[in-house]
């Protein structure tokens, strides 16, 4: 099971952005903060098990299935009433 992590900023988070929003930065700053931020953002992330991927992996096959079969079935029901309505083109008589 994944760990769960809690994604409160902590104050010296909050007193940083705070410091970093009263200082003008030029654009390599910003940049190099963009960078650091996304850095820190990916070192939040948690990786699935390999059991917990092969279960989203399942799920995530069976509803691709399941929403194959229901536009299938309804292509075919839309055809079929088409052709019922207007007449099959393929018939000359």
């Amino acid at each position: 099971m994944a760990r769960k992590v809690v994604d409160e900023p902590s104050e010296d988070v909050v007193a940083n952005a705070k410091k970093d929003r009263a200082t003008r930065r030029g654009p390599f700053s910003r940049v190099a903060l963009f960078l650091r931020q996304v850095v820190g953002e990916l070192r939040k992330v948690v990786t699935p098990t390999r059991k917990e991927l092969l279960s989203y992996t399942g799920v995530v096959l069976v509803f691709v299935v399941i929403m194959m079969l229901l536009v299938s079935g309804l292509d075919f029901g839309f055809s079929a009433l088409v052709n019922f309505l207007f007449g099959d083109p393929t018939i000359t008589g």
